[in-house]
């Protein structure tokens, strides 16, 4: 059941009536109200301006909504906003400005997802309440499927890698050239260096994790670059470079194999989309997820966070769909791009000249 709950109310009338409007709107959905902050699925913070406290959830399955309230309009909403939901360390922020006669709510992602919602004086409360729900709805119920189950069980023949792995290398040193971002945007320009390092410890953002790539192995399992790693100097099974071995849907876990007395590192949060695409579609050898943009591509829908089951889903059903699945380009709202292929080097090859390094942001 989505159960859901409140943490930290702030003492004045904006936050109080958002706090009711919340309560009922979510409550009239089929989400159920806990008292206790103990394990709800969905938790909304609500954060002093000059002091922003977290909240410390206790499984991976909660998702965080923080809430700012102001009367001042940002004059960059990024560089203003962004910091509160580092520092809260949560899924979601909810930026709220308030004036006399209207009230605007900025609704920020990790991945720097913007998109906004406006009250005007007059307006029902009800259908505000309602746009709200729509807005954060999706993102609150999905579910991430960030874990790893590592099993010492490569095949030794694989141990050192094979002719994929190296065909990765190579592709990971084209994906350096193109100087794309770490995130989708700078995070050193918003972010102190203590809140970058509160952002990768709670979403696993590497420090040169600026895309992700894959190549199947066979009919169950692909190789890929591992979380965080740079991808200029992918060398080492294990660490840099994972062998896939499938997914538990019992413990919503991605299988790695490794070596044996390998310190393994994790496999990228996007494993399950790859996982998804390569079982469905046997003409997909290869995938590159970059965060970057193309012109004229098709794009999700909602800004899913990275590593749920709903964006790989969502991902899945736009490459179904496409022309020729094995050549795909899918835009990931206000985040990047995933890309297949027909091999590694093919993917590059068509894609060269033709990429974007800022990402654009769409708030509708």
């Amino acid at each position: 059941m989505n159960t859901f709950t409140f943490f930290n109310l702030q003492d004045n009338s904006i936050s109080k009536w958002l706090y009711e409007g919340i309560k009922q709107s979510f409550s009239s959905k089929g989400y159920q109200y806990y008292s206790s902050t103990e394990n709800p699925k969905l938790v909304f913070n609500f954060v002093d301006e000059n002091k922003p406290i977290p909240y410390r959830r206790n499984s991976q399955g909660t998702f965080v909504v923080s809430i700012v309230t102001t009367n001042h309009f940002p004059k960059n909403i990024h560089k203003e906003a962004y910091p509160y939901l580092i520092r809260t360390l949560s899924n979601h922020l909810m930026y709220v400005v308030f004036t006399t006669n209207k009230l605007t709510i900025y609704f920020l992602t990790p991945e720097q997802g913007l998109y906004t919602l406006t009250y005007h004086s007059g307006q029902q409360d009800s259908t505000f309440f309602e746009k709200l729900f729509e807005r954060l709805e999706p993102l609150a119920s999905s579910q991430l499927i960030i874990n790893n189950d590592f099993y010492d069980n490569l095949p030794k023949d694989l141990w050192r890698g094979d002719e994929i792995t190296n065909s990765l290398s190579q592709a990971g040193k084209r994906l350096a050239k193109m100087n794309l971002l770490p995130a989708p945007f700078p995070l050193e320009e918003v972010l102190s260096a203590r809140d970058i390092r509160h952002l990768k410890k709670l979403y696993g953002i590497g420090g040169l994790s600026y895309g992700n790539l894959s190549a199947r192995k066979d009919n169950a399992s692909f190789w890929m670059s591992a979380s965080g790693i740079d991808k200029s100097n992918m060398n080492d099974v294990g660490v840099d470079l994972l062998y896939i071995a499938g997914y538990d849907s019992e413990k919503k876990a991605m299988k790695v194999s490794v070596p044996p007395n390998v310190t393994p590192k994790r496999a990228s949060v996007d494993a399950i989309e790859h996982w998804m695409i390569y079982k469905e579609h046997a003409e997909v050898n290869a995938i590159v997820h970059i965060h970057a943009w193309m012109d004229g591509i098709k794009a999700t829908t909602f800004n899913y966070p990275c590593g749920t089951l709903e964006l790989a889903q969502t991902v899945a059903e736009l490459i179904r769909n496409a022309p020729d699945p094995s050549q795909a380009v899918i835009g990931l709202k206000n985040h990047g791009l995933t890309i297949t292929g027909r091999s590694i080097e093919e993917i590059f090859d068509r894609i060269e000249g033709k990429i974007l390094p800022q990402v654009p942001m769409i708030s509708e």
